[in-house]
């Protein structure tokens, strides 16, 4: 970090931190109370602050990653100042840790952004600075550091996770990998995707030497979507994937994560599963459409930086030279919303979480809707790969791959399981011009303003409780 820029990186971190903890005031005095899931996180939280370690919530259905950093927070400090009483381990101190999160996101996010565009280095230190802040005010991620939710923490141990793997540090990494599974178990497809970016690394080696010898100098990234390209790649990954020397060469490599793995693998026997706690809201499904969900996603929370009037043209023309291919994507995805399309029960019952008014008020509308929306996802599909084809296509496919096993799963809808994905694939994308970062910034700003002011001041009551609720992500 260069003298001038880490000032300015600093001043921007304070600033931020002074902002967050303007607002954590604000809202915590509005909210003194654990609200909604908090419920359940704060009452466990406290049991591990009172040293009931052998205690369990069985409405908990995650690993206790998130209580365990809370009490080796709190617990040095409370000694160090002498605290005693309610406040510790309070709603509110245990809400402060996610702020601690949140500033260190706001770090790895632009370490991370340094290690990606490296090329960049010389010309671009108000973009790399302006990227990491903007990212780590990105709506859902923002809005869960004022609660106790395990989002925060999750993604900070996410992040840790992928820049130690960027730098080769891969024991670090797999460590750090099993810390972000401690908050939630669905982590481990992000620990693999780590995993996955070494072997693509190896595949991207092989493949230019392989190039090279035959006098061809074509990247990945630059196959063409066609049948004849489609299986000159197939054909490379079966001949690497059962080449001894190759396995050999990743395996060396990659073998801390092999043994996440074998881990993970051990505690779902034993376990009978992933989920731990109550089981019954969290079955997994073939929910297909929650890929198409979170493509309209990424879609619409990068606007800023990835729309624009020539990509829209590029578009159009790729339909144009390839109509009778998209003709077969939208006749699959049409299958699959007609096949796979699940509700849960939580979606259509909670009325205090955004997602609700976005399946009543579009979804809901009428049955044809589902189907009517589809170009759209068409679309938002091809902007997402097409943002990303800087990146090698081994990359992008493992990239999908862990996108598809993230959300796919999934029967509910909930815009907290988006903010990885989201945050990977921002990351990955070529750094925007200062002027759509600002953009970028300004608009995550004023959704992170309304959001919370629609927290804070448009409570409602239901007609049998007595209790105040509020909207939120």
């Amino acid at each position: 970090m260069e003298k001038f820029e880490g000032y300015i990186f600093t001043a921007l971190c304070s600033t931020n931190f002074l902002v967050s903890c303007l607002l954590f005031s604000k809202i915590t005095r509005e909210q003194r109370e654990p609200y909604m899931d908090e419920i359940f996180h704060v009452r466990q939280a406290q049991k591990y602050c009172y040293g009931k370690f052998n205690e369990w919530d069985p409405m908990i259905t995650t690993l206790p990653g998130l209580y365990l950093a809370s009490v080796g927070v709190i617990k040095p400090v409370v000694w160090l100042v002498d605290l005693t009483g309610k406040v510790v381990c309070s709603t509110a101190m245990l809400r402060f840790i996610n702020l601690l999160f949140n500033c260190g996101i706001l770090y790895l996010l632009y370490l991370i952004i340094c290690k990606l565009h490296l090329k960049e280095k010389t010309k671009t230190a108000s973009r790399r600075v302006l990227s990491a802040l903007s990212l780590s005010t990105f709506p859902v991620l923002y809005f869960f550091n004022f609660l106790y939710y395990t989002d925060a923490g999750s993604t900070f141990f996410i992040l840790f996770t992928y820049l130690m793997t960027l730098y080769g540090c891969h024991k670090a990494s797999a460590l750090l990998g099993v810390f972000a599974i401690f908050f939630r178990q669905t982590n481990i497809i992000w620990v693999a995707f780590c995993a996955a970016t070494v072997v693509a690394n190896k595949m991207d080696e092989t493949w230019r030497t392989e190039q090279s010898k035959k006098k061809d100098d074509k990247l990945p990234c630059q196959i063409p979507f066609s049948v004849s390209g489609v299986k000159r790649v197939m054909r490379f990954l079966l001949e690497f994937l059962t080449t001894a020397n190759h396995v050999k060469a990743v395996t060396l490599v990659a073998w801390p994560y092999i043994l996440v793995a074998v881990g993970f693998i051990a505690f779902i026997v034993l376990n009978d599963g992933i989920v731990i706690g109550d089981r019954t809201s969290h079955e997994a499904c073939l929910n297909f459409p929650q890929l198409f969900y979170f493509f309209s996603f990424a879609l619409f929370f990068s606007i800023p930086t990835s729309l624009c009037y020539h990509r829209a043209l590029r578009f159009l023309q790729t339909l144009k030279k390839q109509p009778l291919l998209y003709l077969v994507i939208t006749g699959l995805c049409l299958l699959l919303v007609w096949k796979f399309t699940f509700v849960h029960k939580y979606l259509l019952a909670d009325n205090r979480h955004f997602p609700f008014y976005v399946w009543k008020r579009i979804f809901q509308k009428h049955e044809a809707v589902r189907f009517a929306l589809i170009p759209a996802y068409v679309f938002a599909a091809w902007n997402f790969v097409d943002a990303l084809k800087s990146r090698s296509l081994f990359w992008i496919l493992a990239f999908l791959v862990c996108l598809l096993a993230a959300t796919v799963p999934q029967k509910l809808l909930e815009f907290r399981y988006f903010i990885v994905p989201y945050l990977l694939y921002r990351l990955h994308m070529p750094l925007p011009s200062l002027t759509r970062l600002v953009l970028e910034f300004l608009f995550y700003t004023a959704v992170n303003a309304a959001t919370l002011y629609i927290f804070v001041n448009k409570t409602f009551q239901w007609p049998n409780s007595p209790a105040v609720q509020r909207f939120m992500w």
